[in-house]
């Protein structure tokens, strides 16, 4: 605990089956900062009624037994992450002294939230305080709800929350208040569907000290790995059809199938996934790194950003993170047009495109692709709050916890509405992006081009291939939860 609840300098744990006997006046503290030894043997009476096998160690099954005693159930998953956050020794158990450790580490973390949430910085958590904190997150909660999470905690009635309230309830019961809902909510960006444009995942400080934060970078490349190339066909399929489809030609999706198995095989199907999986590794690191320091500048102190915060952050990350991968994007969208025996590999095509055209070709279609990262972060963003506050109003009866398919339907529906939204800008820059594979096409820009596709095709022109692409989608977020959940138990990352 923290010092104002047990006194860090008495080290030594009491023998199994031994309270404590050091008095005040041997405590070199006195005392005076935290009360005294009484807390540390509050703390050894809770350690012994959790003990319930005597054997000086506290065991998933002995927490389960002791915490169901004490009228405090907890699931099991939640007791295996309280030993093995604590079990310093991995011998699979807590001790007396890890237990303390434990308990302050998780004392202080409570500590944070609660002066967070105190906005009036009275020592007090009111309804409105709680409600104003969720706002500044984008949870949205009525008056009812924000009472109903402090009727849970609230001791004496009066319909506030001072610190030892909030201590005692979240030492060791389920958490089913504010940090919780923040922590369910969070707007995931692991589901990949081949898109590089939402915004970035935040980690917890505790995921950054630990590292862990690398590792789930690390699943969420790898979910995006196996997705793209789950549905690379659909994917070159949304290309040629931006690029190639007319009115004259007409190009729908089983023609387009055809006509690419007709001109390479089967194998053909995938051209282009290379170099778009190749690119998920340092985008995912430049976005992650260039969002951390951006969220210093643009935001405060907070852990998370606010709404508003986060599409700034988010925004002028992607574009850094395009910015500095963007010859890839090329490269990509060449590999995918190319025929039969037209490059040999990825850097054969490098290399003709900088002898042919020079080192501007890596950045044809540029702008259009900065210009689109703002309204698909934005509606992915806006949809996303707006879903997420409409189910918490609805549903969130007995928990904050919306369940896997609610946030899975939450995301894909955002990401898809951020995509229809940001699909011109998309065709203009994969069109610009293909020129060179025109033979004889004269260059042109974004203006002139959007004018070109309305003046001949209409406004549905700049929705060519959106079919495939929408098509993607839901195998794109299935195969990623499904790989990323698989990966976290592999790389030993604790669920969020």
């Amino acid at each position: 605990m923290v010092s104002d609840v047990l006194c860090r300098c008495v080290a030594s744990p009491p023998a199994p089956g031994a309270a404590p006997t050091q008095s005040p006046a041997e405590d070199p503290c006195g005392g005076a900062v935290c009360g005294g030894p009484e807390h540390r043997l509050r703390l050894w009476s809770l350690f012994q009624e959790l003990d319930v096998n005597n054997d000086g160690g506290l065991c998933v099954n002995d927490l389960a037994v002791g915490l169901r005693r004490l009228g405090l159930p907890r699931t099991e998953g939640e007791l295996r992450k309280i030993v093995k956050a604590g079990d310093k020794d991995l011998d699979g158990q807590l001790d007396f002294e890890e237990f303390v450790h434990y308990l302050q580490d998780h004392e202080k973390k409570l500590r944070l939230v609660f002066k967070s949430l105190d906005k009036k910085n009275d020592g007090r958590i009111d309804a409105q305080e709680i409600m104003q904190s969720l706002r500044d997150l984008g949870v949205k909660i009525s008056e009812q709800q924000a009472e109903k999470i402090l009727k849970s905690m609230d001791k004496n009635g009066t319909m506030t929350i001072d610190w030892n309230e909030w201590r005692d309830y979240h030492l060791l019961h389920p958490v089913e208040n504010v940090p919780e809902i923040i922590l369910y909510w969070k707007h995931s960006t692991i589901f990949d569907v081949g898109e590089n444009l939402t915004v970035p995942d935040e980690f917890t400080v505790e995921e950054r000290q630990t590292g862990m934060w690398w590792r789930h970078l690390v699943a969420g490349g790898g979910a995006g790995a196996v997705s793209r190339t789950c549905t690379a066909p659909l994917d070159r399929l949304k290309v040629l059809m931006q690029v190639h489809a007319s009115r004259s030609n007409n190009m729908c999706i089983v023609g387009g199938f055809t006509q690419m198995i007709r001109e390479g095989g089967a194998k053909s199907l995938w051209r282009g996934n290379g170099i778009n999986v190749i690119k998920i590794a340092p985008e995912s690191a430049i976005k992650f790194m260039a969002y951390e320091q951006i969220k210093r500048l643009v935001g405060s102190d907070q852990e998370t950003l606010r709404i508003h915060e986060r599409l700034v952050a988010g925004s002028l990350a992607g574009a850094i993170a395009q910015s500095s991968i963007y010859p890839m994007e090329v490269l990509k969208t060449r590999m995918a047009l190319r025929k039969t025996g037209q490059y040999s590999g990825m850097l054969d095509c490098a290399k003709k495109i900088l002898s042919k055209e020079g080192m501007t070709a890596f950045y044809k279609g540029y702008i259009p692709n900065m210009l689109g990262i703002i309204p698909y972060a934005g509606i992915d963003l806006a949809v996303y709050e707006t879903l997420k506050n409409t189910w918490l109003q609805r549903y969130a009866v007995n928990s904050a916890d919306p369940g896997v398919f609610v946030l899975l339907a939450c995301g894909t529906i955002s990401s898809t509405c951020g995509q229809l939204a940001s699909y011109p800008l998309a065709l203009v820059r994969t069109r610009m992006q293909a020129q060179a594979t025109i033979e004889g096409a004269p260059e042109v820009t974004m203006s002139s081009l959007f004018k070109h596709i309305l003046r001949t095709e209409g406004a549905f022109g700049l929705y060519r291939g959106l079919a495939p692409n929408f098509m993607k989608v839901i195998p794109a977020v299935s195969i990623s939860y499904v790989v990323y959940e698989n990966l976290k138990i592999t790389l030993g990352v604790q669920s969020r």
